[in-house]
């Protein structure tokens, strides 16, 4: 049998990659309206107010990420399982939970941001007058009250693929306003309110999406069963705070680079450093729908015990995220002030070095990108959290030290180092836990 043979006589591989091509196309073309989104929005706003605007918008999504408890997962470990058993009035019990969860902190989220608009003016914006613009935008958190799961409920009920397609709508209705300021003469506002629509056109669609998928799968008044029925809450709780702390320092050390750079620097440098994030997470265009796709398939190999079937899945998956991410990386890195010329202009070029950087970093994590969801898979939740946390917090450490003497360059260097190192040990981690289980 030929190499090619191996991939597509494979019918779980090409399950996954049939699923993440629909969800992919969708989310081809809203890369490219985000594309045009950029272009406008950079030059209308430039490094300073671009940056400022990447500062507001990363500040609430930071705060959301300190409560959140990573539902979607939670959705996929549990839920997934119990619908697979036909047991639905525990799959009702514990969506119900988890939509509940997820809805109080959300409210959570937007009064913090309230309380600490004024610090994050000060501290973090630099820019008098502008607390306000932090309350604003925070109120696409409650218009998000049900991301997580609403995304995991598409994810267990085989609908993934409708999440490109509300990503798609929210990405023309962003394009559309950012367009219109564009060549009326708009402002930082006018930007800010198309990010907040775009947000609240996710967030509510995904919702809506996720009920009409629940109505079909589930007994009618499903939201009635109560949540004492669930028989393994301690378990269902231990594994959602574990993913509640690992998520929170992967946003602290990893998903908030803006902060730390408006933080250590200003917001021209927070401008550059956005340029060179944006172009280098396209990356996470076609790897987001792989990991949407596999992790389901990753916990059902693993609950069935199949480890030899789990080894060739994953060895499969990593060969062909390994060939197009190298392609993607090679072509950013030999390509990428001409990218930057054409997304942003000339005077964003600066951004060139820590592209260089964050490329290096992101092809690693995006070859690999099954790590964490294999160790949960596995019934390792607490093993991330060590590994972030020591790896985040030598990063941290270095920032203090590195970001302010050498700026935006170091940032993105830093950031690959922490994809490197904690990506590399939790894969070495999950393949010596897979080993473990079949001897």
């Amino acid at each position: 049998m030929s190499l090619l043979s191996k991939f597509t006589q494979d019918p779980l591989f090409t399950k996954i990659i049939r699923a993440s091509g629909s969800l992919l196309s969708n989310n081809t073309i809203a890369l490219g309206l985000s594309v045009v989104q950029g272009i406008m929005a950079t030059r209308l706003l430039g490094p300073a107010g671009f940056g400022l605007i990447g500062v507001i918008m990363a500040f609430a999504s930071t705060v959301n990420s300190i409560f959140s408890f990573r539902m979607s997962e939670v959705v996929v470990r549990y839920g997934g399982e119990y619908l697979n058993l036909a047991d639905k009035k525990s799959a009702s019990a514990l969506l119900k939970l988890a939509g509940c969860t997820e809805a109080f902190v959300s409210l959570t989220a937007f009064i913090i941001v309230i309380i600490t608009a004024q610090l994050a003016e000060t501290h973090l914006a630099k820019t008098s007058g502008v607390a306000w613009m932090f309350i604003f935008y925070a109120i696409g958190l409650l218009a998000n009250f049900n991301t997580e799961t609403s995304t995991g409920i598409l994810q267990i009920t085989d609908k993934i693929k409708l999440q490109g397609t509300i990503n798609l709508i929210q990405a023309i209705f962003t394009t559309v306003i950012i367009v219109f300021a564009f060549f009326f003469n708009g402002s930082i506002i006018t930007v800010l309110i198309a990010y907040l629509i775009g947000k609240s056109i996710l967030g509510l669609g995904l919702f809506i999406t996720a009920q009409v998928q629940l109505n079909k799968r589930l007994d009618k008044g499903w939201f009635q069963t109560p949540i004492s029925s669930l028989k393994n809450k301690k378990e269902i709780f231990n594994f959602a705070f574990s993913s509640n702390i690992s998520a929170t320092i992967i946003k602290i050390f990893r998903e908030s680079e803006l902060i730390w750079v408006g933080l250590f620097l200003d917001t021209s440098a927070v401008g550059y450093y956005r340029v060179a994030y944006t172009i280098t997470h396209f990356l996470a265009i076609p790897a987001d729908p792989l990991i949407a796709t596999t992790f389901p398939e990753i916990n059902r190999l693993a609950v069935e015990k199949a480890w030899g079937k789990l080894k060739s899945f994953l060895k499969k998956i990593t060969a062909f995220s390994f060939a197009y991410n190298i392609l993607l990386g090679a072509g950013l890195i030999i390509f990428g002030r001409w990218v930057i010329s054409i997304y942003s202009g000339d005077e964003y070029l600066n951004a060139y070095p820590a592209l260089v950087a964050l490329t290096i970093g992101l092809v690693f994590n995006y070859i690999l990108f099954w790590n964490r969801p294999l160790l949960l898979a596995l019934g390792l939740p607490q093993y991330p959290i060590y590994v972030t946390l020591i790896i985040g917090l030598i990063k941290l450490a270095l920032s203090f030290v590195l970001i302010a003497k050498y700026g935006v360059v170091m940032a993105g260097a830093l950031l690959a180092f922490y994809y490197i190192a904690s990506v590399g040990i939790m894969v070495w981690r999950g393949m010596k836990r897979i080993r473990e289980l079949e001897n």
